[in-house]
């Protein structure tokens, strides 16, 4: 019988001395490892092309259609249904995605080291504050124009200033820091925003004299997209949650991901086996003008953070978010509260000041979620049908996927 809580200490101990740390721009068909010229990733466990609707199928269509792969949408589906054009999870080639999740090889993604580890997660770039945007599924010519010019002006500048720094800037202090000033680091990233773009500043400056336009124009898309921070958050926790994988014997939660039907989870020791169950309601607080009807579901790897201990593992680090996604003080706090009971230890640097400074619990053991009935839960924003976010709240992952993946680890390693 494997000593699953030898396991689960070590899987722990590996994310908790992840230093992460943000190193250069890449186009994704440069960064991510299988990345082909005819694929496009999306969120959540790969599936049949047939499974995917709505906006998450709208946007990978639109993918395609970015990346010159198709003349149109109806030849993009034919392309799509027939192979030519392959539909694949991000996870798979070492990178996550907010919602939808959109990756093409041209995109630029940022690449962010574990330096503790060395292995290396990506995140594409935040789109900017447009409503419309290709990640909730709406493309059209303005959300083409906005990728183009993340792609050829805000990707060029963060990349000439990150090798300028000669080395990278380091993303622990930050996230160490922003916890403290009112981020959880999934839904709220405002602070961590300001202070990457402090750090950011010195090697700006040293662009002005050459790239004023650019540096203007990359400075002001970082300052008014208090998201931006959001996608070095997500790539430092996969760099993070990659050191736990493969772990003979662990039960901690390796990837958290949904798609636009199904919650999928992993485990350190099932290595890449996704286990899937269908999608549970959100607690949601929607923008005026808006019902439940609107919801829809259409992906989401942004709770790659929750899966290292942010996001809703940090609540009560986020109080602000019950302006944005609903709660109050009390409920967060107590939500904060139930997460210490599934997961392995606290973080040694990262800390709640509301819970008198103590680390935010990290390590979701799945036998814990079984044992308590305890679901993991995860700060979200919510899309709509129409191409947009239309609100916030906290999504549940189904206990079903834990009780599969348990299952699988049982007939592998035999029961405790």
């Amino acid at each position: 019988m494997t000593d699953h809580k030898t396991a689960n200490n070590d899987a722990f101990e590996r994310m908790t001395a992840s230093t992460p740390v943000f190193t250069e721009v890449l186009t994704a068909g440069e960064a991510l490892p299988g990345m082909k010229p005819n694929v496009v990733l999306t969120s959540g466990a790969p599936m049949a092309w047939d499974q995917y609707t709505g906006g998450q199928r709208d946007a990978v269509i639109g993918g395609a259609l970015f990346e010159g792969l198709a003349s149109d949408a109806a030849d993009a589906d034919k392309k799509l249904k027939s192979g030519e054009i392959i539909v694949d999870g991000c996870h798979d080639y070492g990178c996550v995605g907010s919602l939808a999740g959109i990756y093409t090889a041209s995109m630029p993604v940022l690449a962010v080291e574990n330096t503790a580890n060395g292995n290396v997660g990506f995140c594409n770039f935040f789109e900017g504050p447009s409503p419309k945007r290709l990640n909730y599924g709406t493309y059209d010519e303005e959300v083409r124009e906005t990728l183009l010019f993340v792609q050829d002006v805000i990707a060029p500048t963060v990349a000439e200033a990150v090798k300028r720094s000669e080395g990278g800037i380091p993303l622990r202090p930050i996230i160490r820091r922003a916890l403290g000033m009112g981020d959880e680091m999934h839904s709220r990233n405002a602070a961590a925003t300001l202070l990457f773009g402090r750090e950011m500043v010195p090697y700006l400056f040293e662009m002005l004299a050459d790239k004023p336009d650019q540096v203007r124009q990359t400075y002001a898309f970082m300052s008014d997209s208090p998201y931006f921070f959001l996608r070095l958050s997500m790539a430092a926790a996969k760099a993070t949650a990659d050191a736990a994988r493969n772990i003979e014997g662990s039960s901690v939660v390796s990837a958290m991901s949904f798609s636009c039907s199904q919650f999928s989870i992993r485990l350190g020791g099932l290595g890449d086996e996704w286990f899937s169950a269908d999608l549970e309601p959100a607690q949601a607080k929607l923008f005026e003008g808006f019902g439940e009807s609107d919801i829809e579901f259409m992906g989401g790897e942004s709770v790659i953070t929750e899966t290292v201990g942010l996001g809703g593992f940090a609540q009560a680090a986020a109080f602000t978010l019950q302006d944005y996604q609903g709660g109050t003080p009390e409920d967060m706090a107590a939500l904060n509260r139930s997460m210490y009971e599934i997961t392995v230890g606290e973080h040694p640097e990262y800390k709640i000041p509301y819970f008198g400074f103590r680390g935010v619990p990290v390590g979701i053991d799945a036998f814990k979620v079984i044992d308590s009935g305890i679901q993991p839960v995860m700060d979200i924003g919510i899309a709509g049908g129409d191409g947009r976010q239309i609100g916030a709240g906290v999504l549940r992952a189904p206990l079903a996927c834990f009780e599969q993946a348990i299952g699988a680890y049982n007939d592998k390693y035999g029961s405790r």
